[in-house]
């Protein structure tokens, strides 16, 4: 009779924690590294209310009106921009704005980037080839100027909080859904070849039984590697979005792009705290983002996986599930175990 899991057991087959015991050396640092980022910026997110010494839109406290780009004090740690809103308040309502962006584009561009894969490397023939065409002219063009239509769109160029997510969102799931769509249809193509989906059908499984249960099941575990580019591009697209003036009103939502375009005429001015930390809050979650992506892009490569294991002196024995590394052919991203 099996025995049930252990907890530890149950933690150790979690994503991360598998590639951080695979990690080594530089490689592992680089990896904690973009995960302590990326960790900080969800937390700040979840507890923004808690953290910011005032609202995100306040002006004025019991005293009077904070006054406009007032230097760092101890009533404003990181001074007040040229509006008169708190520096170090709107970058820490900023870390909400950026994280709902992130998860809108992802969900958005999941739902149908996998759904339309799916599709397309199952049923092949003629839907294949025109849902291949499509994706590849989609793909050809410019996130930011999508982005500009769309805000124009949806809200004539002044957005609200939520018509500021939803540009920016819509604009990387256009051009995410390719991605997606590769991988997807990729992965399909190889599994519903094998003996276990052959099998199904001969005793008579329905079509969308075998895509939902054993298809769909194996295609997406490769997924969460590409996951951390498509924020990476969410956060720049709504930070460009917000610097061209297409961005969130302050009234409506802390947004760090549009902070730094109000932020343009301080820096002649030798005003440097009303630009310097939005810009390094963006410069912050990218890094981090970028970080963790890297690393689990280079640890599902044996080839990069196993010099490194042996320039740290270990070794193992690398198992290659089929299916080839992000960027390594058709296949699209890999899935890779390492027995120790």
């Amino acid at each position: 009779m099996a025995t049930p899991a252990t907890p530890v057991r149950r933690t150790r087959g979690l994503p991360v924690v598998r590639q951080l015991k695979q990690a080594v050396g530089l490689q592992r640092g680089m990896l904690i590294a973009g995960l302590v980022l990326t960790g900080i910026f969800l937390l700040t997110a979840a507890v923004a209310p808690l953290l910011a010494p005032y609202g995100y839109d306040q002006l004025r406290d019991a005293d009077g009106p904070f006054g406009a780009q007032q230097s760092p004090s101890g009533e404003h740690w990181l001074g007040t921009t040229v509006g008169g809103y708190d520096v170090l308040s709107r970058v820490i309502y900023g870390t909400r704005t950026a994280l709902a962006v992130i998860v809108v584009a992802i969900v958005l561009s999941l739902f149908i980037g996998v759904l339309i894969g799916l599709l397309s490397g199952y049923f092949g023939g003629w839907l294949d080839r025109v849902l291949v065409v499509v994706c590849d002219a989609v793909y050809a063009f410019p996130t930011l100027l999508l982005a500009i239509v769309m805000a124009i769109v949806i809200s004539g160029g002044q957005s609200s909080l939520w018509g500021g997510i939803f540009a920016a969102a819509i604009s990387i799931t256009v051009i995410y859904i390719p991605q997606y769509f590769r991988v997807i249809r990729a992965e399909t193509v190889r599994i519903k070849a094998e003996a276990y989906v052959e099998s199904a059908k001969v005793i008579g499984a329905s079509h969308w039984r075998i895509m939902t249960r054993h298809v769909l099941r194996n295609a997406t575990r490769t997924l969460p590697l590409i996951f951390t580019l498509n924020a990476s591009e969410a956060i720049l697209t709504l930070a460009g979005l917000g610097f061209l003036g297409f961005g969130i009103e302050p009234t409506s939502g802390a947004e760090w792009g549009f902070d730094l375009n109000r932020a343009l005429s301080d820096v002649t001015s030798g005003i440097w705290w009303t630009s310097i930390f939005p810009g390094a809050a963006i410069v912050w979650v990218v890094l981090g983002l970028t970080l963790v992506g890297e690393s689990l892009n280079d640890l599902a490569d044996p080839r990069l996986r196993s010099r490194r294991a042996a320039e740290a002196g270990e070794t193992g024995e690398v198992t290659v599930v089929p299916g080839g590394p992000l960027g390594a052919g058709p296949g699209g991203l890999a899935g890779i175990e390492e027995t120790r």
